[in-house]
């Protein structure tokens, strides 16, 4: 099965959170687009320990670190979802997006548009900040009104009971997981946080 982990915004923790679902599902990862240094993937692939997971190149590998349509305008080139496939694999595929849905990749397509295409399950990352329930309960609009299959979200960030309560009772979604703030994190860590998510995967 593939999932899509896309966030409330650039920084929302999707990495960490595709490192966890990777090690916890034993799947492969790939990263459609990658804008600027150091590479997801890469990041991705020091934290996992689990040795069965594949991560698949980049269909776009631009430099700059900005909005996917600007990086790669800057670079003589133009992102189309016709250049963007899936990776032939046999195993649990893990996508992470670039920044949050409605970053464009060009002049007519958002990142949401990619699980668009191959109709995939969303797991949404929010992290929890002051205005994060008004951007999470917006993204949850947008999934929804695309139709596609929904497994649940992650938090990241500080404990704040109220603004994960609203935000589960407004959109309905199931939570996966949340990601406390960690001065290292490391593949232990990862380990620890993919059996927690494992816990509640089935629930």
């Amino acid at each position: 099965m593939n999932f899509f982990v896309t966030g409330i915004d650039t920084d929302s923790g999707k990495t960490l959170s595709s490192a966890i679902l990777c090690e916890a599902l034993g799947a492969d990862y790939w990263k459609p687009i990658q804008s600027g240094f150091p590479r997801d993937t890469e990041t991705v692939q020091s934290l996992v320990s689990n040795p069965s997971i594949t991560f698949h190149p980049e269909s776009y590998l631009l430099q700059m670190p900005a909005s996917p349509h600007a990086s790669a305008k800057a670079e003589g080139t133009e992102i189309t979802l016709e250049n963007i496939t899936l990776p032939k694999t046999n195993n649990d595929l893990i996508i992470e997006g670039a920044g949050g849905c409605l970053v464009p990749i060009n002049d007519k397509h958002f990142v949401i548009d990619i699980p668009k295409k191959f109709k995939t399950t969303i797991i949404l990352v929010a992290d929890l900040y002051l205005g994060s329930i008004n951007h999470t309960l917006l993204t949850a609009n947008l999934l929804k009104s695309c139709n596609l299959p929904i497994k649940g979200v992650i938090f990241n960030g500080p404990s704040n009971e109220e603004s994960e309560r609203i935000i589960l009772l407004h959109t309905g979604f199931k939570k996966l997981l949340h990601i406390q703030p960690e001065k290292n994190i490391n593949k232990e860590i990862v380990r620890s946080y993919a059996s927690e998510l494992l816990k509640n995967w089935n629930s």
